[in-house]
């Protein structure tokens, strides 16, 4: 999230300023301080962005639709720059549910009116979009990708993952999954962040060596990213012949910022036999018996992709809980499928 700075007051004076307006409910004024603002971000503080995000934050619901996307991304911003996260995003994500909700919507006038290939959000908009559909949900439709923008600051925080009610969380999915499935538009980053799993267990069968692993993941986006850190602590960690990842393909799928290119070995797949793609994410992954169970067989043919992080800024984490006995392994073996 990158603005562009020019001479004007500072940036807690531009945000003092947009306070006032918005309270006092003028709009022309806020439009300037809103400006101002935005224009002084640039050269913000460490310590003007940390107390500016929570007064942003608990001034979206006053702010009117249209610029109330553009503040979202300042405070996401701030975050980004250091501001704490967990007073910011309940606010975020009750204007997220509402805006999901108006999306949707959208959804529904738009084909109640003569359906058609849906406008891109990040094109703009026209006088006719608007007429078309209301200007409520037009401008749910056309914020979007800045809704996506400012979650994800959030979201990239273990601390606010914990802190997001599970309710909350599935009822965000849903209406996010509604909104792609009626408009084959797909907001893929929002999705993905909120189906990341945090201290999650997981069993692992590696079923050439017979062998069982219950491991521990965190802040995973993607099984691309799984795929590297279970190689990691399998192979890298002498439990199982193959390849091991480079310490350069671990750091980048923990912590590290880029991408180092990696050749996968495993084939991932389900209990009862289905793959689990790497494209999809750990949550894909069935429980079975109360705990997710992942069987790693040979690859049928070589992959390779360039190992990094799905959320360049969400820190990726792996662990090896401890090596199931026989006995586990067998019982854990006993309940999979022969392999397809």
């Amino acid at each position: 999230m990158i603005f562009t700075s020019q001479q004007q007051p500072g940036f807690l004076e531009a945000v003092s300023r947009f306070e006032i307006a918005v309270h006092e409910q003028e709009p022309d004024r806020a439009e300037t301080a809103f400006g101002e603002m935005y224009g002084a971000f640039q050269d913000a503080t460490p310590p003007e962005v940390a107390e500016a995000a929570p007064r942003l934050a608990s001034l979206l619901s006053e702010v009117p639709p249209g610029p109330r996307a553009t503040v979202a991304v300042i405070v996401g911003a701030c975050v980004e720059r250091g501001a704490d996260p967990r007073p910011c995003a309940p606010y975020i994500f009750v204007e997220v549910a509402e805006t999901l909700a108006a999306a949707g919507e959208f959804c529904e006038r738009w084909k109640e009116t003569g359906g058609g290939d849906f406008p891109n959000p990040q094109d703009g908009a026209d006088e006719a979009l608007f007429d078309r559909v209301g200007a409520e949900a037009a401008l749910a439709w056309l914020t979007m990708p800045q809704w996506e923008m400012a979650s994800l600051a959030m979201l990239n925080h273990a601390d606010v993952r914990a802190a997001l009610h599970s309710s909350l969380r599935h009822r965000l999915l849903r209406a996010l999954r509604t909104v792609s499935e009626a408009s084959d538009h797909q907001f893929k980053c929002l999705e993905y962040a909120l189906l990341v799993l945090d201290d999650e267990p997981l069993v692992v069968l590696h079923r050439p060596t017979g062998t069982g692993y219950r491991v521990r993941m965190s802040g995973i986006g993607d099984n691309f990213q799984l795929h590297t850190l279970l190689a990691d602590i399998l192979i890298g960690g002498g439990h199982i012949p193959g390849r091991a990842p480079s310490p350069g393909e671990v750091a980048v799928c923990k912590d590290a910022p880029g991408q180092v290119h990696t050749v996968g070995s495993f084939n991932l797949v389900t209990a009862t036999g289905e793959w689990i793609w790497n494209e999809g994410t750990p949550s894909d992954i069935p429980r079975v018996d109360g705990i997710r169970l992942l069987v790693l067989d040979p690859p049928p043919y070589e992959r390779s992709w360039p190992a990094g992080r799905f959320f360049p800024n969400m820190t990726g984490d792996l662990v090896l809980d401890r090596v199931l006995d026989e006995t586990e392994t067998h019982y854990w073996l006993g309940a999979c499928t022969p392999p397809k």
